[in-house]
């Protein structure tokens, strides 16, 4: 059985979000079989500009595109307006596809097209709050790199395309094929799709207030510390009360929540990056034990540990 994969393009797409799922839909093609046929389609069927200036030139054009078994829509700079004629093919496309799936910004003409609707959905954190604004229909989460809502899967920014395509890929032909693609293009199979997207080294950069920002990356830096919010208020100069309303307002998200992301954070490169043992990963981090961060990573990844661990050990090599 051969599935026909369209990926949809743009003037103003992001490359990677293209590039990322068309990789490993295209490395998959080449398993027993050959259960794959990739295929690029654009509106007219011209050729497009990518948001970095790379031209690209479609297989296709969109509305020649019948019956398929999943549509990609990345994201970009070009969803910002998004164009109706694009909304309109994906539109009438998804409704002869088995799913349909968007990257990044690409939540964006999903949610315009009316096909978020009711649905649990996410995009690049940065976006969320937009997405959540215009579209006030779609249930709007920040956290995991990509949610399945039935025939719709929507993903986080860039490199999570591609954790969705070695997902889709592993749902339709196996573990075996989607380990095989992955170790080809050097990445993990796969980022579990609960896993956070929220990266505490890009949020740093977040405050504007010299003093929160310096005060972000002595929390990155010393996890195990006592991060409580009356210990940072003090480290901040401020009573508890004005921290929390100003860290909240300037970081977005608040301090306790802040200080969990970077703990679990930590906890996973470690756990991916070195040989120390769980307990001692759970003290240099800041958990109060091993049963604490155990329920951290059950609550936010939906596995223990140990999981997490054998899931990132076993796509060596």
């Amino acid at each position: 059985m051969v599935r026909e994969v369209v990926i949809v393009v743009f003037d103003g797409v992001q490359s990677l979000d293209v590039s990322g799922p068309l990789e490993v839909f295209w490395g998959a093609s080449w398993a027993p079989g050959r259960p794959y046929r990739v295929r690029t389609a654009s509106v007219g069927g011209g050729v497009v500009t990518t948001a970095s200036g790379l031209g690209l030139v479609p297989s296709v054009a969109l509305e020649e595109v019948g019956e398929v078994d999943t549509v990609v829509v990345p994201g970009g700079e070009g969803t910002r307006v998004v164009d109706p004629a694009l909304v309109a093919a994906v539109r009438r496309v998804s409704r002869g596809a088995r799913r349909t799936a968007s990257v990044c910004t690409g939540a964006f003409v999903l949610a315009e097209a009316g096909l978020l609707d009711g649905l649990r959905a996410t995009t690049h954190w940065a976006h969320c709050g937009a997405l959540a604004r215009r579209y006030p229909r779609v249930v709007v989460d920040p956290v995991p790199i990509f949610v399945r809502q039935g025939s719709v899967v929507t993903s986080a920014g860039v490199s999570a395309g591609i954790d969705l395509a070695l997902a889709l890929v592993e749902e339709d032909v196996g573990q075996r094929v989607a380990l095989a693609v992955a170790r080809q293009l050097v990445v993990f199979l796969r980022r579990p799709g609960n896993q956070a997207q929220f990266s505490t080294h890009l949020a740093v950069q977040t405050a504007q207030r010299p003093a929160v920002r310096e005060l972000q990356h002595w929390i990155v830096a010393h996890p195990a510390e006592d991060l409580s919010v009356g210990s940072l208020a003090e480290r901040a100069g401020l009573s508890p009360r004005q921290f929390a309303r100003v860290f909240t307002r300037e970081v977005g998200v608040t301090p306790g929540r802040f200080v969990d992301r970077v703990r679990l954070e930590t906890a996973c490169r470690l756990l991916e990056e070195s040989q120390a043992g769980v307990v001692a990963v759970a003290r240099r981090c800041g958990y109060g034990s091993d049963e604490v961060m155990r329920r951290a990573f059950v609550r936010s990844l939906g596995c223990a540990p140990s999981e997490y661990r054998e899931r990132f050990r076993g796509v060596g090599g």
